[in-house]
């Protein structure tokens, strides 16, 4: 199989690369020389990079937002990563985004990062959204609270 690289992969893609069920955003890419470090595997700091590269096509994907003056701004309050195994040079890796519960103005993304059909790393993000000024929290839009419960299975929570 040709694995379509940077681009959101398909439930039958995300199964034939070892993720034992699908995500409602994946995308896979390669270890590149530059992201290694003395050790000769993936820099810890690069998962943040790859991580963020994820979670900001699923803000867009979601339409949480695009990034325009009048979007509301998107604050990490809390993340939490854990490193379970290396990566290494040219290995194909897929990162993972999804919803897995969320408030009035808040919500947590759930993160995976699989490589030749192995969990290598997990985070979690709560993510707060502010009005475009950053002066107060911004509630999330119906739509959004839809699509994070029927796309996403994500929970509200009180």
């Amino acid at each position: 199989m040709t694995v379509p690289f940077l681009t959101p992969l398909t439930p039958d893609q995300q199964r034939s690369l070892g993720l034992p069920d699908p995500w409602p955003l994946a995308t896979a890419d390669r270890v590149r020389f530059g992201e290694l470090d003395r050790l000769a595997h993936v820099n810890n700091a690069v998962y943040m990079g790859w991580l963020e590269t994820i979670r900001i096509r699923y803000f867009q994907d979601w339409d949480i937002s695009q990034y325009r003056p009048d979007d509301p701004k998107i604050v990490i309050r809390q993340a939490q990563i854990d490193y379970l195994a290396e990566i290494v040079m040219d290995e194909v890796y897929v990162t993972t985004a999804r919803c897995t519960r969320f408030r009035n103005t808040s919500f947590t993304i759930a993160h995976e990062i699989w490589a030749g059909g192995t969990l290598r790393t997990t985070m979690s993000c709560v993510i707060v959204l502010l009005t475009p000024d950053g002066s107060a929290r911004f509630a999330l839009p119906e739509g959004l609270r839809t699509r994070f419960r029927e796309v996403d299975g994500a929970v509200p929570e009180a």
